[in-house]
């Protein structure tokens, strides 16, 4: 079924239009992507059907591009601008960091953390490189591990921090298990870079830990 084949106010597109985005559901919005359903189910049905599959919009968005190949409807189209749409959110929120001093915006650095580091299946370790002024020159994955652990380098962290001309640093790693709670190796581990970073008159500003749904900030605990 066409969107086109709904009735008028249960169209979500003429809804969004008429009421603003805000007002449609998951579903409903996922369906606009989608376009068209699948034989025997419409396309808000099947768009509701991939929402439970994959656990919500952002379990949809963050999923390997090699897992929604295997989805039955899911050409490469489809998947292209699902991909699409979560690099546009992020080159939208990089873009407004590197606008202004990352203090102005705490809930957007968390915001775009999270859509890097939320749903990735195996933990990563990544760096905000900043300018004096304390806006975001760029990020980097600096190291992946596995479900559990990662191995960090600060080394390499000193040498990319030099290579960026970076003035401060914002840490940050996921828990694929989704919980955001700071351990104790990571507490080891932000003061270690903290030193090592403070020979080259690098700051480190903050360190992040990436849940599903949370992210706690080292800084707002105090643990800095």
């Amino acid at each position: 079924m066409l969107l086109k084949d709904l009735p008028v106010d249960a169209r979500p597109r003429e809804k969004l239009l008429n009421l603003g985005p805000q007002a449609l559901a998951d579903a409903e919005l996922l369906a606009l992507l989608l376009r068209t359903g699948l034989k025997g189910r419409s396309v808000l049905a099947w768009a509701q059907e991939l929402l439970d599959r994959f656990s919500g919009i952002a379990g949809l968005l963050h999923a390997p591009v090699e897992e929604l190949a295997g989805v039955k409807g899911l050409g490469p189209a489809k998947r292209a601008e699902l991909v699409a749409v979560l690099e546009l959110a992020r080159r939208a929120l990089a873009a407004e960091l590197q606008a202004r001093p990352v203090f102005q915006a705490p809930a957007q650095v968390k915001d775009y953390l999270r859509l890097h580091l939320a749903r990735k299946p195996h933990e990563v370790f990544a760096v905000l490189f900043l300018d004096a002024q304390n806006r975001l020159l760029a990020m980097e994955e600096l190291f992946r591990g596995t479900l559990t652990q990662t191995s960090v380098y600060p080394r390499e962290v000193v040498k990319r921090a030099l290579a960026h001309n970076a003035a401060a640093v914002m840490l940050a790693h996921n828990h694929p298990s989704g919980l955001a709670e700071p351990s104790k190796a990571d507490e080891y581990l932000t003061h270690t870079l903290k030193s090592a970073l403070a020979l080259v008159d690098v700051q480190v500003l903050d360190h992040f830990v990436v849940g599903h749904r949370d992210v706690v900030s080292f800084a707002e605990r105090g643990l800095l």
